[in-house]
């Protein structure tokens, strides 16, 4: 039987600062030693985004590739392994037919143990991945916040704007130039020029651009004959 503690962190910075990786090297240690289990490897994962499965992170799918019937794996929370509900029921589905066994700290350790952890592992896996999904809705809302009020949100600079300098930065700042020549594109779709001799008239003026980036500009998702 070999024991494997399994820790991860999603950011390169993180990683390098080592604080959160060893707040779980530490838990599952500590665990471990309750337990009167011995530690055959710790598996860290750093820099790795939850959102990819576990079994196709770098260190995490080596770590699957090797386990055999009876060997265990420790993890201080249940994020730390999966992305969802789905992945944390199919990947315990799996470590059970094949006779290993996952400790979860967080859900108070060995989640097969019995049906009520079985139950109780669901139910978090269905709840986390839930929170996970209001985290990115709030993100999506606060670019879209910031997106209305003229906010940079990283990128490749926006055709027509400049970026503010000024402290806090982050401000779109019209460029008059461009904000011309925006103008000059939508004057010329009205006249029901395709994207593409838009951008040939606008070449013909110094102002290089691509037909996508006019329909980019123009903000519409309908094909046009080209």
């Amino acid at each position: 039987m070999a024991v494997y503690g399994y820790v991860r962190v999603s950011t390169m910075r993180q990683a390098s600062e080592g604080e959160s990786l060893d707040v779980q090297r530490r838990q599952i240690d500590g665990y471990a030693l309750m337990h009167g289990l011995t530690i055959a490897e710790t598996v860290i994962e750093e820099g790795i985004s939850g959102s990819v499965p576990v079994t196709k992170r770098p260190a995490g799918s080596a770590m699957f590739a090797k386990l055999m019937s009876g060997d265990i794996i420790i993890a201080a929370k249940l994020d730390r392994l999966f992305r969802s509900a789905i992945d944390a029921l199919n990947v315990q589905t799996e470590l059970k037919a094949k006779g290993i066994k996952l400790h979860l700290i967080d859900l108070g350790g060995d989640i097969a143990g019995n049906g009520l952890s079985k139950l109780f592992f669901t139910i978090a896996s269905a709840f986390a991945e839930a929170e996970r999904d209001r985290i990115r809705e709030r993100v999506t809302q606060s670019k879209a916040d910031q997106r209305g009020r003229g906010r940079y949100l990283g990128g490749n600079r926006p055709f027509g704007y400049s970026i503010s300098e000024d402290a806090g930065g982050g401000a779109l700042v019209e460029v008059p130039s461009e904000q011309a020549a925006i103008r000059q594109i939508g004057a010329l779709r009205d006249k029901g020029l395709s994207y593409r001799a838009i951008a040939g008239a606008l070449a013909s003026d110094g102002i290089a651009l691509s037909h996508v980036a006019v329909k980019k500009i123009l903000g519409r998702d309908r094909n046009v004959d080209r």
